[in-house]
């Protein structure tokens, strides 16, 4: 129902000023099929047709086909749909005994899940296929958790974070060629519609894009927020490759493998840091770092440091782009000094402790 809403809602707002409209990620998203088929650089300068460039990986031009044939109002309302069914049934899929806390997360991110849509984003699907990805490798599953994880991937590549799951478990081997399987296919699939020469191609003008993106973008984002305060300070190579440091050291506590709960709340910790170290991150962007926050939250202890940290990001980062906000307080707050990424980086920082401190959370078992 509400993506239904979201749907129409930018439906029928109309036109963004002629030509574009207020859906230009949908039609980013569905005219990269027709610019595949077609070999057309998928990376170039489409306007008019949309304004922005499409920056996502040749085969997920191919799983746009279905969207391709169909008027803007149906095919933006089924996108919205998918979006929104695959984040909700991954959440409803996590191992936990405990069915309320997988309502509670769901509502907490509710908001924030509205503003992906709202900007017709993919980050829904995203998300939910990290989460799917964690729920299978959880069962042992290697195949689909390997599937899962890099359809993530060639959505966008931070995705490929979440291979360090591998780790927790038993049959490293299996994930491993799987995960080469998956990636061979996903690499390769558009031979089904183009030459390999156009292919090569296509993967030269999405590197060059994306490389061009992180040189010249800080985002909504630590480096952002360190850039925007600071004007100055470490490059932003400096701050990810710190980020990944601090991101693999409680990976060093071993014994803590057999935990659910340590396994849980590091998968959460690396949903968030998918978005705070990521330089293009934009608002819509933060379904994939609030939906870390809220496994954190409502798989831990509710300490007043925890709470304190969770009502900040559900103001700052949730609520800052909602009407609760003033236009004043977006322009000359929010927005300059990137705020709706401060809770976040708070809230790693507070998980990351935690985890290489191998702080005590409450057993919680699998069901």
């Amino acid at each position: 129902m509400f993506a239904i809403a979201a749907a129409i809602g930018q439906y029928l707002k109309g036109h963004a000023g002629e030509p574009y409209t207020h859906y230009n990620n949908f039609i980013i998203f569905r005219e990269s099929f027709h610019h595949l088929i077609h070999h057309i650089d998928l990376y170039k300068n489409h306007e008019p047709e949309h304004f922005d460039y499409y920056k996502y990986s040749p085969a997920f031009a191919i799983a746009m086909a279905p969207f391709t044939f169909l008027p803007d109002l149906p095919g933006l309302i089924l996108w919205d749909i998918l979006n929104a069914l695959i984040l909700f049934f991954a959440i409803k899929n996590l191992p936990l005994k405990n069915e309320n806390t997988k309502i509670y997360i769901l509502w907490f991110i509710l908001i924030e899940l509205m503003t992906t849509l709202q900007n017709s984003q993919s980050n829904g699907l995203v998300a939910g296929f990290l989460i799917f990805g964690f729920n299978k490798i959880e069962k042992g599953n290697m195949l689909l958790a390997s599937l899962f994880i890099l359809l993530s991937v060639y959505i966008k590549i931070y995705g490929v974070l979440a291979a360090l799951l591998f780790l927790f478990y038993p049959g490293k081997l299996k994930f491993i060629l799987w995960s080469l399987f998956w990636a061979v296919v996903l690499t390769f699939i558009p031979l089904l519609f183009i030459s390999f020469d156009q292919l090569i191609f296509l993967y030269k003008s999405w590197y060059n894009i994306v490389m061009n993106d992180y040189s010249t973008e800080y985002g909504i984002s630590f480096p952002g927020i360190i850039h925007a305060w600071f004007h100055a300070g470490p490059h932003k190579n400096f701050l990810l490759l710190t980020g990944l440091i601090l991101l693999c050291v409680p990976l060093f506590r071993i014994r803590c493998y057999k935990e659910f709960t340590f396994r849980l709340v590091y998968f959460a910790s690396l949903l968030i840091w998918m978005i705070i170290f990521n330089p293009r991150a934009e608002s819509s962007t933060f379904v994939i770092a609030i939906t870390g926050i809220a496994i954190w939250f409502f798989n831990t202890e509710k300490n007043l440091l925890n709470i304190m940290l969770v009502i900040l990001a559900f103001i700052l980062t949730t609520l800052s782009p909602t009407d609760l906000f003033s236009r004043y307080l977006r322009e000359h707050f929010v927005l300059p000094y990137v705020l709706k990424v401060l809770p976040c980086i708070l809230v790693w920082i507070k998980v990351t402790i935690d985890l290489i401190a191998g702080t005590n959370y409450r057993a919680l078992k699998i069901s």
